[in-house]
């Protein structure tokens, strides 16, 4: 059996948690490979509405085992006040295995987040104050520790000792604040220690022998890849790989055994944080579009922060989904738009006068106008259809336009955020 990645092909929150939940219905492993708890995937089903952080999205599946693989930013305090939760709200005990070589987001990567947003003042780029961008650099510059470093007291002390050499100079110097101390490091990351022994294993080997049975795995990325660091709209970008290529590295499988790619798409545009968004709605127009999105309108699973808001561009998404190398994309939120009379969407670019559907550098996103195409909307409540066949006239319109227009096949579409509402192609 091969894997399959489900990943973003926008800005994030395209409603990758609802795709990776039905899925996971038939799956051994649900793995989530980079990225941390700045970010949520949010789920509907018979227990309530969970947004989901750092736990994968098989959680409410029983016989699934969920991996925090090697590349996620792991918060102990977040895994542990997120796995209680859900616990407590009735869902049954799930599977869950943290990788032993995942490394651990410390209590001053939020510190020194937060201090660095707040010195940076009008010149931010939109962080969620996560701790994610110093994580990544304490990783890279091979200050990390990792899961397994917990379980040895010694070599944690010695790790954090290494870390707070240089950190403490920016405390005092850069940021006027007090050095941080070794002790109470130490004691808030080994507060936890003790509850997550179970959950630590060697996660690779484990998905090894999966693959060799033959059992089918799942990995789920985080945002999408316009916030991908190398192709995405840097600066403001996340700090990890939001690809599915990364999925081999972040998770530690053989970059040929995953063979299918179903990027998901909405069948508008919503973006969180800063940075371009070519045709951003203002005003009335985009606040009725945030109430009227998903179940509980559109605001971050994570910061609970009002998206920005847009018509469906063309240009971004067929560039998402050949970075992801999609082999199929998935549009969520279809029944959303029922209420317009005609849909905008935008089918190129124009800068400096030429049009194109080549998604620029964000040096020249700031200078790109959309251009925008407007198809018939069906003016109907489509959430209780089950078969493309079914839908008005327009609707279908709408999905193939899209279809044409990013060049890879929608097999899937949604129509409300529970995982039967969805019609398979």
């Amino acid at each position: 059996m091969t894997i399959t990645a489900i990943v973003g092909a926008n800005w994030g929150d395209e409603g990758k948690g609802k795709v990776t939940d039905v899925l996971a219905a038939n799956s051994k492993y649900v793995v989530r490979y980079q990225g941390g708890s700045n970010a949520g995937h949010t789920i509907i089903n018979d227990h309530g509405k969970f947004a989901l952080h750092l736990l994968p999205s098989g959680v409410f599946y029983p016989g699934v085992t969920n991996i925090i693989g090697p590349g996620v930013a792991f918060n102990i305090g977040d895994f542990v006040k997120e796995y209680k939760e859900l616990v407590s709200k009735g869902v049954p005990e799930p599977i869950v295995r943290i990788s032993d070589r995942a490394q651990v987001l410390m209590p001053y990567h939020k510190l020194f987040d937060e201090l660095e947003e707040e010195r940076l003042a009008d010149r931010q780029f939109g962080s969620t104050k996560s701790g994610i961008a110093p994580f990544y650099s304490d990783k890279y510059v091979k200050l990390g520790i990792q899961v397994a470093d917990l379980l040895n007291k010694e070599r944690l002390q010695s790790r954090i000792e290494a870390a707070l050499e240089s950190k403490n100079i920016m405390m005092e110097y850069l940021y006027k604040k007090p050095a941080l101390k070794v002790e109470d490091v130490m004691n808030a990351v080994l507060e936890h220690a003790d509850f997550l022994k179970p959950f630590v294993c060697d996660t690779v080997t484990l998905l090894h022998e999966g693959l060799k049975k033959g059992e089918k795995i799942l990995v789920e990325g985080q945002l999408g890849a316009l916030r991908d660091p190398d192709h995405g709209i840097y600066p403001y970008s996340t700090s990890s790989s939001t690809l599915a290529g990364f999925a081999t590295v972040g998770a530690g499988v053989p970059p040929h055994a995953i063979t299918q790619v179903i990027a998901v798409t909405k069948a508008y545009s919503s973006c969180v944080g800063a940075g371009p968004f070519v045709g951003e709605l203002e005003g009335d127009v985009a606040q009725e579009l945030r109430v009227r999105g998903g179940d509980a309108g559109e605001f971050g699973a994570t910061t609970g922060r009002p998206r920005r808001m847009a018509w469906f561009d063309a240009v971004a998404t067929k560039y998402g989904c050949m970075l992801q190398g999609a082999t199929e994309v998935v549009l969520t939120n279809l029944d959303v738009l029922g209420y317009l009379d005609e849909i905008p969407v935008c089918v190129a670019y124009e800068v400096d006068g030429e049009q194109s559907m080549h998604f620029p550098v964000t040096a020249e996103l700031d200078k790109a106008k959309p251009v925008y195409e407007k198809l018939a909307g069906w003016k109907s409540d489509i959430s209780g259809i089950r078969t493309f066949e079914e839908l008005p006239k327009a609707a279908q319109d709408y999905v193939l336009r899209i279809e044409q227009l990013i060049g890879v096949p929608i097999h899937n579409i949604s129509v409300g955020p529970r995982r039967e509402q969805m019609i398979i192609r």
